[in-house]
């Protein structure tokens, strides 16, 4: 007779893969709306503040690969409650009246968990029926995005009234519901499967890919000391590039690096890099303009928790655009949903480069982006699973969730890069032009997406499978991951 815990299993599972994933994005987006907040409360510049919110997507694309690899393994229970009891102890360092440097170490260990979300996909695809863990899977990926978003109102409210250590002190609350959640109802993997972790891949990985993503983040570096900017930048080209011939070489990468040259992979780790670029150059472009005081002649000088209001469209659309896809998947191959959701997005950058003048539109906006975002994150993993055997779920998606992260630094990057190039000297805050001119540049990005997601629609057939059987490209028995 199966026990009173065995019963709910499956009934909760969902919810808590679902939550999980909602909380460790929502929590590693926290940095954002605070960053004004933490500079006056630690009295710090506002480029330290940001290292807030860069710092926790650092961590976050440093050990997605990692807790991927693990998620293959035995283990993925162990490495799930260790990564959200990581987490919690960084959103307890977050609220602690510590030193600025230990709020750093805190966001740090909140980032870690962004690397769950593969894992999540993993648990969905082992212990759920075919059809159901589809959509769970893409539902994850769904709030996995629009958590970004999701706690943004909440966080703007706390810090008004008790400070940014009460904002940081709902990430310690929900961080801790999560790991109760998976404590209780994720199950342990199955049987008979093993994973190696390279350490020295995961070493070169994590160099280069901090060091791109510093570069990005770091965009005085390239104004004022270029040659160290280029420096950095070739270092970082070749610890990937090593870490690329390494992988490819050996007999247990971290990431099957082989299987990233399927067309299928390829193009959706392709079109989910430039997209990740365009959604975010216009999430960030719309919370700025927004936060933008009238005495820079356009704008609305909201606060930040005014301004959080303006991220809930987002994320109520996000997930509309996500429920809908899953029925929509049946009737329409994954690759034209991608392409489908990045002309919705392109949609989303016209309305704004063209109707900005006031609120509404720029709700609209932010609402179109919604739609498109979660639809194009629902789709996604459909496109890269329907070639990818379930022992290899996690590591698959992890690297999907790598591109992704990069892309959304240097969407943040190249935002800004275009809207400090379009404001006058003396002056704090940028043309309006300026705006539309990255708006643009988000269209191309955007655009880019669409061609590749339609470049992989035409290289599978007219039926909707890969050009290639996935039992050609993979081995789907369990003893792949133990090599």
């Amino acid at each position: 007779m199966s026990t009173p815990r065995e019963q709910s299993e499956p009934r909760m599972l969902v919810p808590s893969l679902v939550f999980v994933a909602l909380v460790v994005a929502a929590v590693a987006s926290l940095g954002a709306p605070l960053i004004t907040t933490v500079a006056t409360t630690f009295h710090v510049s506002l480029n330290s503040a940001q290292w807030t919110l860069t710092i926790a997507l650092l961590a976050g694309a440093l050990s997605t690969p990692i807790l991927g690899r693990l998620g293959a393994g035995p283990h993925r229970r162990v490495t799930i409650l260790g990564t959200l009891a990581v987490a919690v102890v960084g959103s307890a360092l977050t609220v602690l009246p510590l030193p600025f440097a230990w709020l750093l170490v805190g966001r740090a260990g909140q980032g870690i968990g962004l690397g769950l979300t593969a894992l999540m996909m993993g648990v969905a695809r082992d212990h759920l029926p075919e059809e159901r863990s589809a959509a769970t899977i893409s539902l994850v990926s769904v709030v996995s995005i629009i958590g970004v978003g999701a706690g943004y109102p909440l966080a703007g409210l706390l810090t008004e009234v008790g400070g940014v250590r009460a904002a940081y002190g709902l990430g310690l609350f929900v961080t801790t519901i999560a790991f109760l959640a998976a404590w209780r109802f994720i199950p342990e993997a199955p049987a008979g499967r093993s994973a190696h972790v390279d350490t020295v891949g995961a070493l070169l990985l994590a160099g280069g890919l901090f060091l791109v993503l510093y570069l990005a983040g770091e965009r005085s570096l390239w104004s004022h000391d270029l040659g160290v900017a280029v420096v950095l930048a070739v270092v970082a080209a070749v610890l990937l590039a090593v870490w690329t011939v390494t992988g490819l070489r050996g007999k247990a990468p971290l990431i099957d690096l082989k299987a990233l040259r399927h067309p299928a992979v390829a193009g959706a780790n392709l079109a989910m890099f430039v997209g990740a670029i365009g959604m975010y150059i216009l999430l960030t472009l719309i919370t700025r303009y927004a936060q933008t005081p009238h005495s820079a002649g356009y704008g609305f000088g909201l606060t930040t928790f005014v301004a959080g209001l303006v991220l809930v469209p987002f994320s109520v659309l996000g997930f509309v655009g996500g429920k809908l896809t899953p029925p929509m998947l049946k009737r329409i191959d994954a690759p034209f949903l991608l392409a489908g959701s990045a002309v919705i997005i392109v949609g989303g950058f016209v309305l704004f480069a063209t109707a900005r003048s006031n609120l509404v539109e720029l709700l609209l906006a932010m609402s179109v982006l919604g739609f498109g975002v979660g639809s194009f994150s629902a789709a996604m993993p459909g496109v890269i699973l329907a070639v990818t055997p379930k022992s290899e779920t996690s590591s698959a998606m992890s690297f999907n969730y790598i591109t992704r992260s990069v892309g959304y630094s240097l969407g943040s990057a190249v935002g800004g890069l275009v809207l400090s190039a379009g404001t006058d000297t003396g002056r704090i805050f940028p043309n309006d032009s300026a705006y539309t001119t990255a708006a643009l540049v988000g269209i191309v990005a955007m655009a880019i997406a669409t061609i590749a997601s339609l470049v992989l629609a035409r290289k599978r057939s007219p039926q909707g499978e890969p050009a290639v059987a996935p039992a050609t490209a993979h081995d789907p028995s369990p003893s792949r991951s133990s090599q």
